[in-house]
C-alpha cells in the first residue's frame, strides 16, 4: 500500500488556490479533518482569497484613466526633465499620481465584507436566532411535504439538494424555507430532538468549490461551515461544539452523495 505523502504548506496553498488534483485534494481534506486549527486557518485563507477576487476582479477589467497610464507618466517625466529646475518637482508629482493610481485600484477593497464560509456561518447564525425560537411557524414548509420543499429549494438555488437524515443523532427533520442573504437566496432546514433542542442548516451556492469544515462557533452558539461541489453548508445549534461537530460531519457525508 502506497504511503500518503506528508501534507506540506505548498499543498495547503495549492488547495486554497484550487490547483490540486482530486486525489491529492482528498488527502489534504482528510488531513484537515484531524487538524482543526489548520482547517480554520485554511478556511480563513479561502475567505481572504474570495474577498480579494470580489474586490479586485471587476476593477481589473476597467480601463485605466489616461492620466494614470504608464506611457503618460513617462512622457510627463521626460518633459519635466528638460527643465532642470522642475526635475525634483516632477518626480514628486509622479509619485503622487502613482499613489493616486494605487488608490484608484484599491478603492472599496477595505470595506468590511464577509465572504465564503465565514459569511455563510454568520447568515446561518442569523437564521437560527430568528427562527429557532419561533414556536408558531418556524418553517414555511413542514417535513410532511418534503418533496414539495425540495422542489422549491432546487428551483430557487438552481441546484439539486437533499435533506440530510440526522435521526441517528437524535434529531428529526421539521421542514424548511427559503431565506434571503446578501449573497442571494439560501435554503434553511430545521431539526429538533425530544428535548426541544433545535438545529438550523443553511445552504446556498458558493463561488468556492471545496472548503474544509471549520468551527465557526460564536456568541455561545455552535456552528460548523464548509463547502463541497460549489455548495456551502453551515449547521448551527445551541449545543456544545463537541456535540455538534460529529452531527455536522454526518450531514457533510450525506451531502457529498448529491
Amino acid at each position: 500500500m502506497t504511503a500518503v505523502r506528508p501534507i506540506l504548506e505548498d499543498d495547503l496553498q495549492a488547495y486554497v488556490d484550487g490547483e490540486l488534483d482530486a486525489g491529492r485534494r482528498a488527502e489534504v481534506e482528510a488531513y484537515l479533518e484531524g487538524q482543526p486549527d489548520v482547517a480554520r486557518r485554511v478556511a480563513e485563507f479561502v475567505a481572504h482569497r474570495a474577498e480579494l477576487q470580489a474586490a479586485f476582479g471587476p476593477i481589473a477589467h476597467e480601463t485605466v484613466p489616461v492620466e494614470l497610464s504608464v506611457a503618460r507618466l513617462i512622457a510627463d517625466r521626460r518633459k519635466a526633465s528638460a527643465y532642470p529646475g522642475w526635475a525634483s518637482m516632477a518626480a514628486a508629482v509622479a509619485m503622487l499620481v502613482v499613489g493616486a493610481g494605487a488608490g484608484w485600484y484599491g478603492r472599496g477593497a477595505f470595506e468590511p465584507r464577509l465572504v465564503g464560509v465565514v459569511a455563510l456561518a454568520q447568515e446561518a447564525s442569523a437564521s437560527f436566532a430568528t427562527y429557532a425560537s419561533d414556536h408558531s411557524r418556524p418553517v414555511e414548509v413542514e417535513a410532511g411535504d418534503s418533496e414539495g420543499l425540495l422542489s422549491w429549494i432546487s428551483n430557487r438555488l438552481k441546484r439539486p439538494v437533499t435533506v440530510p437524515d440526522l435521526t441517528s443523532s437524535g434529531y428529526r427533520f421539521m421542514g424548511g424555507r427559503i431565506v434571503a442573504t446578501t449573497h442571494g437566496p439560501a435554503a434553511m432546514l430545521m431539526y429538533d430532538d425530544d428535548r426541544g433542542s433545535r438545529l438550523v442548516m443553511l445552504m446556498r451556492p458558493m463561488r468556492e468549490q471545496f472548503v474544509p469544515m471549520s468551527d465557526q462557533s460564536a456568541d455561545g452558539v455552535a456552528g460548523f461551515a464548509w463547502a463541497q461541489n460549489s455548495m456551502g453548508y453551515s449547521l448551527t445549534g445551541d449545543i456544545a461544539p463537541s456535540v455538534l461537530h460529529p452531527i455536522a460531519n454526518e450531514a457533510r457525508r450525506q451531502a457529498d452523495k448529491i
